[in-house]
């Protein structure tokens, strides 16, 4: 959820009860819904929540998203809650899943912000269930062309489970160590190892990391059919879907 103190905006609602119990607690309006992707677990909350709605339901132009809604295609832009969101297409996890980006406001001193469903994930990235491989090899190359600076606002808790894959393939990578430690002492106290950066997805996520030679020859030593980033980032994906 994104608000401004009067007005909220929530992003992939997978069930209605925890945004309506947030907006109660703060006495906010409902402004827009946010949908990345079809998946249930990001749209089973949608109609629930309609008779909050003061805006609209906005997602991808190229899914079954409960209806009625507006749809959104690549390079699209959105106004809500006074930030302009630019559409990027990611499909890979989904066929037409797409991701939301917006700049600050010159002198907000805010940060950007990236709202990137199951796209990316910090220390890792989400499963190839309707793309292939080469798809989300160039959705992430897409992300990573955003500021460093960028928050990473994902939308899966999976950090402490994807770095223990990252450790497996950069064992030597020190940054990997020290954020396994941040992350432990946060979910430890009960709080979220979200938003990340981009900037520090770019040190730990071995996903964004295919040109790094440690990454290339841990991939081929599991299966990559070559050192060519679309085959690492295939062969890195098979792993971590069997990696325990």
């Amino acid at each position: 959820m994104l608000h401004d103190g009067r007005e909220a905006l929530v992003v992939d609602p997978g069930e209605a009860a925890a945004v309506e119990h947030a907006l109660e607690e703060r006495s906010l309006r409902l402004a827009a819904i946010v949908v990345t992707h079809h998946h249930a677990d990001h749209t089973g909350g949608i109609d629930a929540l309609r008779p909050r709605l003061h805006g609209a339901v906005v997602g991808p132009a190229r899914e079954r998203i409960p209806e009625p809604y507006t749809p959104l295609a690549h390079g699209d832009r959105v106004r809500l809650l006074g930030l302009s969101f630019e559409v990027i297409d990611v499909p890979g996890h989904t066929a037409g899943h797409i991701a939301y980006f917006a700049r600050p406001e010159p002198g907000s001193g805010h940060a950007p912000l990236l709202f990137c469903g199951d796209t990316l994930f910090s220390a890792g990235c989400g499963r190839l269930f309707e793309g292939t491989a080469a798809q989300m090899h160039a959705s992430l190359s897409r992300l990573m062309d955003l500021p460093g600076d960028t928050r990473v606002c994902c939308a899966h808790e999976y950090t402490l489970s994807n770095l223990r894959f990252a450790q497996a393939v950069e064992p030597g990578n020190a940054d990997v160590a020290a954020y396994v430690g941040l992350c432990e002492d946060l979910r430890r106290v009960g709080r979220p190892t979200l938003p990340s950066t981009l900037a520090q997805e770019r040190r730990i996520n071995p996903f964004l990391r295919t040109g790094v030679p440690e990454v290339r020859r841990a991939a081929c030593a599991h299966g990559a059919a070559s050192e060519a980033a679309p085959d690492v980032f295939g062969a890195l994906r098979q792993w971590k879907n069997e990696f325990r």
